[in-house]
């Protein structure tokens, strides 16, 4: 027989209406608030960074080819599209798709607006399956076999200030020498919630009408959109990549660079500011990879880099998310410590009834220590309970909502990842179990006469 747990499991049960019942009480309603607490920002933060990401790729995709130039020119300048990368993507297996696309500045003019609005033209490579979640009315595009196609989709925030309906005929006015214009039908109206980037500015068309304005050949376009499977990579492979060559950056910028009084402080300053971040390496590695093979005149970004605001709001929101993380297990932790010096002082005499009868020190800990493990297990169950059923409830009632123009999404998203759920419930666990053996070394200090007479 275990003495040990033997002894916990009789102060548990001893006075279920003592005040070490209420501390008890207490210490698993914190760890149970803490969990749930964490689980739910956790999940919520990893909906905000997947939903919004999504939206982003699914406009722009991952990575965006360019004809490279020294100049500062709005326009785009048009390239021959018809490169190994487009006719032959599998050749590159971790490309998902390849699509080229044109921008052209133009107004919409109606009898009470003047819109600008930047028209996006689009080939029938174009991604439909994607974009589709975007779409709230009507439908996409539909292309012709010759000329071009006279359809077109807004958003819904453009819709609304020109007061245009799905079926409406708007006349599209576009900024060249001489001026033009084209009379076109609305089939679809999208709505991505990112009105910053697209719904308030983005028309999408077909490309073909981009080409005869500005006088393009039919292979010619401003620019591709590459889709990329980001699970292609495995996390090893991406951070020793990255890790030699954010070694390799430390060494030419600090090490080299820097005054010698300046060199450690900034280097253990790198070190401890690197994060790693799958998606963003993931990419990085694209890039790199697709760079090689393509012609010097091309140039390729990341979406992350174009649209660089909104992934930075995304890493300062999930910094908040860790902060909090570490202030939910300074304040368990804290309570633990308190609540076993309680019952500690609580049992005083009973230590020294245990030490007089030749108990060790280490047997008298376990005692408290069962005591306490029994605590975090209980406060795991119910906060595993909370968080789990409140993000349950979320996920499938979207009960808490938002404002889309604000945070992007509608509603409070939700995405399931045990793997997260699993890891906090161990950082939890370990680390409350870790601070349990703070306060029971008090206990070696308790001699055993004047713990018989403590009163």
């Amino acid at each position: 027989m275990n003495i040990s747990y033997f002894l916990s499991k009789r102060i548990r049960t001893a006075l279920p209406g003592s005040f070490s019942a209420t501390i008890h009480k207490v210490a698993v309603a914190t760890i149970a608030i803490g969990l749930a607490a964490a689980i739910v920002s956790f999940l919520i933060m990893q909906g905000f960074q997947t939903g919004v990401k999504e939206k982003m790729y699914s406009f722009s995709h991952h990575l965006l080819i360019t004809k490279f130039t020294m100049n500062n020119a709005v326009a785009e300048q048009p390239f021959d599209y018809q490169i190994d990368l487009y006719k032959h993507p599998e050749h590159f297996p971790f490309i998902r798709h390849v699509q080229e696309y044109s921008h052209k500045a133009g107004l919409i003019k109606t009898n009470a607006e003047v819109l600008g609005i930047v028209f996006k033209g689009v080939g029938k490579s174009f991604d439909k399956k994607s974009f589709d979640e975007n779409l709230v009315e009507g439908r996409f595009i539909a292309f012709p076999d010759s000329g071009y196609s006279h359809e077109i989709v807004i958003s819904r925030i453009i819709a609304n200030k020109i007061n245009a309906r799905v079926g409406d005929a708007i006349i599209l006015h576009f900024f060249q020498n001489p001026p033009r214009y084209r009379k076109l039908k609305i089939v679809g109206i999208y709505e991505t919630n990112l009105s910053d980037y697209f719904d308030s500015k983005v028309v999408m068309g077909d490309i073909r009408l981009v080409q005869q304005l500005n006088n393009w050949k039919p292979d010619e376009a401003g620019g591709l959109e590459v889709q990329i499977d980001l699970n292609h990579y495995s996390d090893f492979q991406l951070w020793k990549t990255e890790l030699a060559n954010y070694s390799i950056a430390i060494h030419e910028h600090i090490l080299d660079n820097a005054d010698e009084k300046n060199k450690f402080t900034k280097t253990i300053s790198a070190i401890w500011n690197y994060k790693f971040d799958h998606d963003r390496a993931a990419l990085d590695e694209a890039q790199r990879q697709i760079g090689e093979a393509m012609d010097y005149d091309l140039n390729i970004d990341t979406v992350r880099d174009k649209y660089i605001q909104v992934f930075e709001w995304l890493d300062l929101v999930k910094r908040q998310v860790h902060i909090l993380l570490g202030i939910i297990l300074i304040v368990i932790s804290v309570n633990m410590v308190s609540v076993i010096l309680i019952l500690v002082m609580e049992r005083i005499p009973m230590v020294g009834q245990l030490k007089a009868m030749g108990a060790q020190n280490k047997l008298v800990r376990s005692v408290f220590i069962y005591s306490g493990m029994n605590l975090i297990a209980r406060g795991l169950l119910y906060g595993n309970a909370i968080g789990l059923g409140f993000c349950f409830l979320q996920y499938h009632f979207h009960w808490i909502k938002l404002n889309p123009h604000d945070y992007y999404m509608s509603y409070v998203p939700i995405e399931w990842s045990w793997f997260t759920i699993v890891t906090l419930n161990l950082i939890v666990f370990v680390v409350v179990s870790l601070v349990l053996f703070l306060p029971v070394r008090f206990i070696s200090r308790i001699q055993p006469v004047q713990a018989i007479k403590f009163d």
